[in-house]
């Protein structure tokens, strides 16, 4: 006889557990299990069956994996958690009762939790780690320009900033950046760090406050684990490249509000510990032989063997050979179902010598001089991780390399409209005549184009063109560039139909109507159908510009209405043989993709309009 299984007790009620029977699990407040699960990184699961999962009850719950609550129990900061508990009744039962010194070294003792053992677990390898700090920058920078208030102290601001300016300083000494857009949320930038894309988001310097409806706990527990992240993943950085973590910082120049200037980025001068300290050595001949000098011989005698198989004597000497402190390389081993193809796993030290796009350096031959109402921690962000040079007023702080009079800058940025100055001297006229002055669009749209763009565009008090993003690579996505050609022909091909329209309006109105056999030609696209339509068009008197124009539009309205009206016969068959689930999910990918054609056409729409108004404009002037 097989095993009874009782009611609730085996299924989805076993594998899931509502929140409140965790809690009541921990025997922790709500407060508490929500941190745990920030921590650990456990969020809440849709069962397939939620009243199979809450035993027979509908209410609405949250569920979590019965697992993943086992695996919280034993996490050592909820055991601090409920010592901090404790802690807490005791300080307040000795103020309570006045014992000073006892609340004294209670405080001198209070019970406080590391997060290290979580960044481990989360994060395997470092390349993890570097995939994942998005979020993390996105959160740093944002409360880095956040006033300090009771919720938030100073020095969680403070170390918020430290941190910001650490990962720029390591951003521009790598000239790590590739991509910069200015939105209306603030200037995203993209870096590749360690062949990973990061991609983080800086909000505008301007007064910032906290609202009353969003739950800062919940915000600042994210930022305690992503500050414990970023620690663990700039010293790793830091370290490779052989700099001093952290940079020490110059209390002068942060009084003066030099930025990320006050911080000085130092060579690492420690010396790598010998590996003959760590491994054993044993003398032959005497000499002392390491275990990496016999992996050398080997890798030595390995190379010689196919060009001299005959001499087979190696002699062993860690004077002629390598340091023993230097990283040994990783050599590629042939795989056994592929003999021809040698297994090519990347490394910290392939990754970090990648070769760096050419364009990580396009302004290292300018020199920028910012005006006072530009942005200078932007712009001094920008220039430095591509090489280039740059200076600033006085009023915009302190800490910069030259002065305004210095001949060799090359360019000005300015965002302030052209105005005449009628007292200006020959010499301030011929260093005008000698920069250029450029509005600071300039800067952003030759970083996403890889190369300086022509200046005359973007010169101080023109309108600029359009700000395009360059993060829109996705399949089906927005190219304006792209479709600028076709646009430009389609938008002469209306004008001059409009022109011709306009002419034989009140000559010929049969020549503006179709017949059927037209317009089921053109609809038809067939090669022969179509020459006939373009003889009787001919015949009728129609102009070739104008029949062209029917021709593409008609077939447009025949694709849209095939599209829209008969539906795909294989798609309805894959449809039928979905189970409901992915029925649900493929609609919406599907209303996904209607929703981002719509957008497409209409902002080519748009386009087309704005096009010919400015050709109408034109023609007018």
């Amino acid at each position: 006889m097989g095993r009874l299984r009782q009611k609730g007790k085996a299924g989805a009620a076993k594998a899931y557990i509502t929140r409140s029977m965790a809690v009541k699990k921990l025997q922790c407040s709500l407060a508490d299990f929500r941190r745990l699960c920030i921590l650990k990184g456990i969020f809440p699961r849709e069962p397939r069956s939620r009243k199979k999962a809450n035993k027979g009850s509908s209410a609405p719950t949250s569920f979590y994996y019965t697992k993943d609550i086992a695996y919280i129990a034993h996490e050592p900061v909820l055991k601090k958690l409920r010592e901090h508990k404790a802690f807490a009744k005791r300080l307040a039962r000795a103020l309570g009762r006045g014992e000073w010194s006892s609340a004294k070294s209670l405080e001198d003792n209070k019970p406080v939790y590391r997060l290290d053992h979580i960044i481990k677990e989360r994060y395997p390898t470092f390349v993890d780690a570097v995939r994942d700090i998005d979020d993390a920058l996105c959160m740093i920078f944002l409360f880095a320009s956040l006033p300090s208030t009771s919720r938030v102290p100073a020095s969680l601001v403070e170390n918020c900033s430290r941190l910001a300016a650490e990962w720029q300083l390591y951003v521009m000494h790598t000239h790590a950046l590739r991509k910069v857009f200015l939105s209306i949320k603030g200037v995203y930038y993209q870096a590749e760090v360690m062949d990973q894309t990061v991609t983080w988001l800086v909000p505008y310097q301007f007064t910032q406050n906290i609202p009353a409806d969003v739950d800062v706990r919940v915000m600042l527990t994210f930022l305690e684990l992503y500050q414990t992240l970023l620690g663990f993943v700039f010293f790793k950085l830091y370290t490779d490249a052989g700099l001093v973590y952290p940079p020490p910082l110059d209390a002068k120049k942060e009084e003066a509000a030099a930025g990320v200037g006050a911080y000085d980025l130092q060579e690492s001068s420690r010396e790598p510990v010998a590996a003959a300290t760590k491994s054993t050595a044993v003398e032959v001949d005497g000499k002392k032989v390491s275990g990496k000098n016999v992996r050398q011989a080997i890798k030595a005698l390995a190379a010689t063997a196919s060009s001299d198989p005959d001499d087979t004597n190696m002699v062993v000497d860690d004077e002629t050979t390598q340091p023993q402190d230097a990283e040994e390389d990783f050599i590629p081993q042939p795989s056994t179902s592929h003999p021809e193809e040698a297994a090519s796993l990347p490394t910290l030290r392939t990754l970090s010598s990648l070769p760096q796009s050419t364009s990580s350096t396009l302004l290292s031959s300018f020199v920028f001089f910012l005006s006072r109402e530009t942005s200078r921690p932007i712009f001094e962000f920008l220039v430095r991780s591509f090489g280039g040079r740059i200076g600033w007023p006085a009023s915009s702080g302190g800490g910069s390399p030259f002065e305004e009079d210095d001949e060799s800058i090359t360019h000005v940025i300015i965002d302030r409209p052209l105005i005449e100055r009628p007292r200006e001297t020959d010499e301030e006229r011929e260093r005008r005549r000698r920069r250029k002055f450029v509005q600071p669009q300039w800067v952003v749209d030759s970083i996403n184009a890889g190369k300086p763009l022509p200046e005359e565009p973007y010169t101080q008090g023109k309108p600029l063109p359009p700000h395009l993003s360059p993060f829109g690579d996705r399949a089906g996505a927005y190219d304006p560039s792209a479709a600028t050609g076709v646009d430009n022909t389609m938008v002469q091909a209306e004008s001059d139909g409009s022109e011709v329209d306009g002419e034989e309006e009140d000559g010929d109105e049969d020549a503006e109507d179709e017949t059927e056999e037209h317009k089921a030609a053109l609809a038809a696209g067939d090669d022969s159908a179509t020459r006939a339509a373009e003889l009787a068009a001919e015949a009728a008197g129609v102009d070739y510009g104008t029949f062209e124009k029917q021709v593409a539009k008609s077939q447009k309205k025949a694709k849209e209405t095939r599209v829209a009206d008969v539906p795909d016969a294989d798609e309805s068959m894959n449809k039928m043989m979905m189970s409901n689930k992915q029925r649900k999910l493929y609609d919406k990918l599907k209303y996904t993709e209607r929703k981002r054609a719509a957008e497409n056409a209409k902002l080519e729409e748009r386009k087309k309009a704005l096009q010919k108004a400015k050709r109408k404009q034109e023609k007018a002037g």
